[in-house]
């Protein structure tokens, strides 16, 4: 406990100090901070709706393994959320709007209610 007080803590303090020092010198951001943020966001955005697309996958599979879908169920629902890839693919090369994120969120979702209405509806059939 005594290192702690005699070394670490002036450390945390100084690098507290430093910190505010150096966040007050930035507090106007520049054109390269805002296209910075705003490459950012489309980052989060691209990365957001990838692991959607790959969570409804991982879904898919986890209800065809436990019977709860068909094989024939499983199979239609795994074709769009291919589509939905190949969509993703398309989108994402010049970077994803808002619209584009918007989209393929739409998309993601009406598979899951297609997956949820699957799983409940016990005919082994489609639709």
């Amino acid at each position: 406990m005594r290192k702690f007080t005699k070394f670490i803590a002036p450390a945390l303090i100084a690098a507290i100090g430093l910190g505010g020092v150096a966040g007050s010198a930035s507090a106007q951001p520049g054109p390269r901070d805002q296209v910075g943020r705003q490459m950012e966001r489309q980052m989060d955005r691209r990365d957001t709706v990838r692991a959607d697309i790959d969570g409804l996958r991982n879904k898919i599979d986890r209800a065809e393994a436990r019977r709860t879908i068909s094989k024939r169920e499983a199979t239609g629902l795994r074709r769009e959320v291919a589509q939905i890839q190949q969509t993703h693919a398309r989108y994402a090369r010049n970077g994803l709007t808002a619209g584009e994120t918007r989209d393929l969120q739409k998309r993601v979702d009406r598979v899951q209610m297609a997956l949820q209405g699957e799983r409940h509806d016990r005919d082994g059939r489609r639709g």
